[in-house]
């Protein structure tokens, strides 16, 4: 009436019988011989291929077994081996389980020992800490091995019963009763070896799981000293070869710089060598300086110390340019001294005290998957965004941040060479990007017509303006006038790709910066910006890509390049490195630093080719520089900016409330103010209104558009598509740039002498 009983099979037997396996889509599941000895479970066609021709095998030491209903069982090794398999029955398949399980734990176990064998001679960890950890898993151990044995008691009483069990039912397939009443009894009996071979299974689990944490206790002592000496042998060699790279380091200095004697064999005949008591003058010059803007293109080297000792009569224009004659005169001290009009000789007038803190930002958290997840498919400029993500001030008042270290056009309007104003713009254009390093928050987009005035002429002598000019694409005009002899003006476009991972911010549009005296006009734009970790992890912000300033007047040219961060580059990461040439292309300075801290400047005293090759088989040009001078120096962050968004002394006024602006100004906008204040929801609901507000705006200055093309009719066109938004700026006329040629709108005037009548009767309504 049953099938017959097959044992539980043995830690260690062979198992053999047929099974389903599955094969494809088309062929589906195919019958095949299986065999499971000394932990490996192969299978054939027939049992007549056993002497010759293996199908298939897989090592069950790494397997996982996995049961997916009555018959049905997957095995994998992880990796290219999967075996779907199927059991004639759910008696067989639970055999076959408890077969595969038993060989799975022996061979897991052999290979335990085998990996344990060489651990014989490996002494214990030392220590305190040691002692504690074998302490913590031997407990660990006794407390499993306890469990195991009440479950091997308990195993004993279910097999006692489940004995008895059968033994009662099989005595009742004796007695003689309808065919009915006996399937039934069949099927029972069935069941009763199920749960037979189920509680064997269960304890031969718990007995492999206290066998597998045995071996992982082992191993992790094992793996623990070897990371331990690992270490040290690493901190051994990162000593020798910090010892090395040093003294390779002298001797590429002494290989590289040239001799006196081979340099300038005027001064040789002249029988002229450095006296005692220039060694120390000699020895600190000597230092190398690392001033190198791409290291597949240049390098460079100390100038050899004649250049130091030359007075200024020898050396034509290096004892006029910033002091670097001695190295004795810092910038400042130099560019002070030779102004008269600098602010020590001036009577100091007292200037308005501003606010040094704003309200802390509230800790609300928002998933970002929750608002792009409604937005898939919109263009991401048009892609509403609360203000959890944004930060108190507007893009025009970001705009207006590029201000922050201005004293960098100031020092540059008093320079007689336009090489070395040249660095100081060059300075000033990398330090615009040291306020962003930790500024993870988006800055409010402005509406349309919306303004910024940033008024510092009484405490740094110069005046901004800023207006939003567009809005689809969004673009803001600036200008900016100092006192001291220098005009800034740019129109800046913002294009942005999301990729997932990071978004790319690329500004369009080109910087001026002019001065009066010289009548030097530089441009040059902004690198990209990418923002990463947008969806998932902590934002953080990097800089990466070529600026290329170009003096119009003179023809001289300062390329920067902004090195993208590496994980595994070697460079001091947010590096800046770059290069001032003049017209002819001859080197006069290098620049280096990083955007987010300092820039220095190297005067080249000398350059030629001979360098190792770069990765494109160009030699690179080493230039003999002096010692470094430092330009810009980034001013620490005020205390607890980290709870204020990171904002520097000047952002922390940008938002400041000021009698007498226009209307229009960013400090007069609610939604900012209520966010400043901590008031988000409000915020978040204002931000709302002014929205609809300016589409509602947008949709009428359309339908004049239509009415003044089609007087006649005063409606819009048949195909729906209406006028482009015929808006006109208030403060900034549109014009092609005499300069680059491309089109951009130019401050006409007028902003600063309505201020000083305060008339603002014209300006449009946009809050």
């Amino acid at each position: 009436m049953s099938e017959p009983k097959a044992p539980t099979p043995a830690p260690g037997d062979t198992y053999k019988g047929w099974l389903f396996k599955w094969t494809n889509y088309i062929k589906g599941y195919q019958r095949r011989w299986f065999v499971l000895s000394n932990g490996l479970l192969s299978y054939y066609r027939t049992q007549a291929e056993m002497g010759h021709t293996c199908r298939g095998t897989i090592n069950l030491a790494t397997a996982n077994i996995a049961v997916e209903d009555s018959c049905n069982f997957v095995i994998s090794n992880g990796g290219t081996q999967t075996y779907h398999l199927k059991a004639s029955s759910e008696v067989e398949r639970q055999r076959w389980i408890t077969a595969l399980e038993l060989a799975k734990a022996k061979a897991f176990r052999m290979q335990a020992e085998s990996d344990d064998s060489g651990d014989e001679s490996t002494p214990p960890a030392a220590g305190q800490g040691g002692g504690a950890r074998n302490s913590e898993v031997q407990s660990t151990l006794r407390t499993l091995g306890s469990k195991v044995e009440d479950l091997s008691t308990c195993n004993d009483l279910i097999a006692k019963h489940g004995s008895a069990l059968q033994r009662s039912l099989s005595e009742l397939e004796g007695v003689r009763l309808g065919g009915e009443t006996s399937e039934k009894i069949r099927q029972v009996t069935e069941r009763a070896t199920l749960f037979r071979i189920t509680s064997n299974a269960m304890i031969n689990a718990c007995r492999d799981f206290l066998a597998l944490a045995q071996a992982h206790s082992k191993r992790w002592q094992k793996a623990l000293q070897a990371e331990r000496e690992q270490r040290v042998r690493l901190e051994e060699t990162l000593e020798q070869l910090a010892k090395q790279h040093n003294h390779l380091e002298r001797a590429f200095r002494g290989a590289t710089v040239l001799p006196p004697s081979q340099s300038n064999p005027a001064i040789d005949s002249k029988g002229s060598v450095p006296g005692k008591g220039d060694a120390s003058d000699e020895d600190e010059e000597n230092e190398f300086f690392d001033a190198c803007e791409d290291v597949q293109e240049f390098i460079t080297v100390p100038a050899d110390p004649k250049y130091h000792r030359r007075s200024g009569s020898n050396v034509s224009g290096i004892s006029s340019e910033m002091g670097m004659d001695d190295g004795t005169t810092s910038l400042d001290e130099q560019s002070m001294a030779s102004n008269p009009e600098s602010p020590q000789s001036q009577e100091v007038v007292p200037v308005r005290k501003r606010r040094t803190r704003i309200p802390d930002k509230p800790n609300y958290s928002l998933n970002l998957w929750s608002i792009m997840k409604n937005c898939i498919g919109k263009e991401l400029s048009k892609i509403p965004m609360p203000v959890n993500f944004n930060e108190p001030l507007s893009m025009l008042q970001r705009l207006s941040e590029d201000l922050e270290y201005y004293e960098l056009l100031d020092r540059g309007a008093k320079c007689q060479s336009s090489l070395e104003q040249m660095c100081y713009v060059a300075a000033f254009t990398v330090s615009s990007y040291s306020t962003t390093v930790h500024r993870t928050g988006k800055p409010f987009n402005p509406l349309l017509g919306e303004t910024f005035e940033l008024d510092r002429l009484q405490e740094s002598g110069y005046r901004s303006l800023c207006e939003q000019v567009s809005h689809h694409p969004p673009a803001a005009a600036h200008h900016a006038i100092s006192e001291r002899g220098w005009t800034l003006r740019q129109e800046i476009a913002l294009a942005s790709k999301f990729r997932g991972k990071y978004l790319s911010i690329m500004p369009l549009g080109s910087i001026h910066c002019i001065f009066e005296k010289s009548n030097n006009h530089y441009t040059w734009k902004k690198v990209t910006t990418t923002v990463h970790n947008i969806i998932v992890g902590k934002l953080w912000i990097d800089q990466s890509g070529e600026i290329d300033i170009v003096n119009h007047r003179t023809g001289d040219r300062c390329h920067l390049k902004f090195a993208p961060y590496s994980y595994f580059s070697r460079d001091v990461a947010r590096k800046v490195t770059g290069v001032v040439t003049d017209k002819d292309g001859k080197a006069h300075y290098v620049l280096s630093g990083t955007w987010d801290e300092k820039m220095e400047c190297s005067r080249v005293m000398q350059s030629s080719r001979g360098g190792e090759n770069g990765a494109d088989g160009r030699q690179k040009t080493v230039y003999q520089t002096l010692k470094a001078k430092e330009l810009w120096r980034k001013t620490p962050l005020p205390e607890g900016a980290e709870n204020m968004y990171y904002f520097s002394t000047l952002a922390l006024t940008l938002n400041e409330p000021e009698e007498g602006v226009a209307p229009t100004d960013s400090r007069k906008r609610p939604d900012q103010r209520l966010m400043e204040q901590g008031r988000w929801e409000e915020a978040n609901a204002e931000k709302q209104r002014l929205e609809e507000k300016q589409r509602t705006a947008r949709r009428e200055r359309e339908r004049e558009a239509n009415r003044s093309a089609n007087p006649e009719e005063g409606k819009e066109p048949a195909d729906g598509g209406g006028h482009q938004d015929s808006y006109k700026a208030m403060w900034f006329d549109r014009c092609v740039d005499p300069m680059t040629g491309e089109p951009t709108h130019i401050y006409r005037g007028g902003y600063w002498e309505t201020k000083e009548q305060g008339n603002w009767d014209s300006c449009p309504d946009i809050f």
